[in-house]
């Protein structure tokens, strides 16, 4: 069973676990919003938590968000922890599931590109 996280009370303590990414936010908002890298993603290394947060038109504002919403999902995952609950499901499929349905795509298009052809004579 995994160890509950630390949770820093600081908010730059809890910064420097994360790997911080800005980018250009997208959807209502107009130009101040599709211009300017204010939306902000944060990854909690130790945890491999992700948080975006891009409401806001300022990436400080969007920073304070993802913080407060990662302590959320932080304390939420402890608390599935304390309770037993059973271990976080991996997000992404293994690379032996992707190279499969790779084949499986593969194969199939081999088996529509060997069909042949109806002449329209013969229809």
């Amino acid at each position: 069973m995994s160890e509950p996280y630390d949770i820093p009370s600081a908010d730059d303590a809890l910064l420097a676990e994360c790997v911080v990414n800005t980018f250009r936010g997208t959807g209502h908002g107009g130009q101040s919003v599709n211009t300017a890298d204010s939306a902000v993603r944060l990854r909690h290394v130790p945890s491999s938590i992700v948080v975006v947060a891009r409401r806001e038109r300022s990436q400080y504002l969007n920073k304070q968000a993802a913080l407060a919403r990662l302590r959320e999902r932080l304390e939420a995952e402890n608390a599935r922890i304390a309770a037993g609950g059973a271990p976080r499901k991996p997000q992404q499929r293994s690379r032996a599931v992707r190279e499969r349905v790779l084949a499986d795509k593969r194969a199939r298009a081999t088996v529509k590109r060997s069909r042949e052809r109806v002449d329209p004579g013969e229809e």
